[in-house]
């Protein structure tokens, strides 16, 4: 760290940083990141960072799980977004680490705002969402020039947990050629049952990404029509990422060849 050609920003006490972990592989955690996972006296993380990314941190740091999981006892957000709050008022630096970027489907503006209600100073340290690095590591482009000049990142359920009926799906279905579903493998047979209904077809195809850029990764490719079917004999196992469109053809020529960290 002491050789980079540039300066990092100091991690003050009383500071809160809320960081992006990337979708897995530590490897993909920026130097900012870094950076807040050696200097953090606290390391306030989900249950999508690897273990091999809060393995980075300094030896006197203390984690704190804060985690939700679906269908699991979780800690509520008011409680976690209090929790920030209270441990920045005692002086501490501390890290709130989430899975992916924490502006992407990871409540961070949520817990943002609360550090500004409270007079809180914080970094925004965006991280690579698992809907680009988590595709990408599948060998799934999320652009294509052959195939899509644009794509949707979409959450798969709601804060009920149900279907987001927010969502226009006739709209999402006919103006967008790829589609990134986070957190849809319990809703899978719906979702698709709801795009084919407004009009893609049952034969388009479709992938799930199980574990994306872990050494347990595992990626399934079927069509609409059959994914969340296959899925479920396949045993495929959340978190997974879920995406539909042409450009899962190209899989197919670059996995093969594509250099893994297995």
């Amino acid at each position: 760290m002491n050789r980079l050609p540039f300066t990092l920003p100091d991690f003050l006490p009383g500071q809160v940083w809320l960081v992006g972990a990337g979708p897995g592989d530590p490897g993909l955690i920026s130097l900012l990141a870094l950076h807040a996972l050696t200097h953090a006296d606290v390391i306030v993380y989900d249950a999508l960072v690897d273990d091999r990314v809060l393995a980075l941190a300094g030896a006197d740091a203390i984690c704190e799980f804060a985690g939700k999981r679906g269908g699991k006892p979780s800690p509520k957000q008011p409680d976690i977004s209090k929790r920030l709050v209270e441990l920045a008022e005692q002086g501490k630096r501390v890290l709130r680490l989430k899975g992916g970027d924490p502006f992407v489907f990871g409540r961070g503006a949520e817990e943002a705002l609360t550090l500004v209600e409270a007079g809180v100073p914080f970094r925004i340290v965006p991280g690579i969402t698992s809907g680009v690095g988590g595709l990408a590591y599948a060998g799934i482009p999320a652009t294509s020039r052959e195939t899509n000049s644009a794509i949707a990142f979409v959450t798969g359920h709601d804060a009920s947990g149900d279907v987001p009926n927010s969502v226009d799906w006739e709209a999402l279905a006919k103006a967008v050629p790829v589609l990134v579903f986070y957190m849809a493998l319990k809703h899978l047979d719906r979702i698709a049952a709801r795009l084919i209904a407004a009009g893609r077809r049952p034969d388009e195809p479709a992938a799930v990404i199980s574990r994306a850029s872990t050494p347990k990764q595992r990626v399934l490719v079927s069509t609409l029509g059959e994914i969340g079917a296959a899925a479920v004999r396949q045993g495929i196992e959340p978190p997974a990422l879920v995406v539909v469109g042409e450009v899962v053809r190209l899989r197919e020529k670059l996995a093969g060849l594509m250099l893994t960290n297995d």
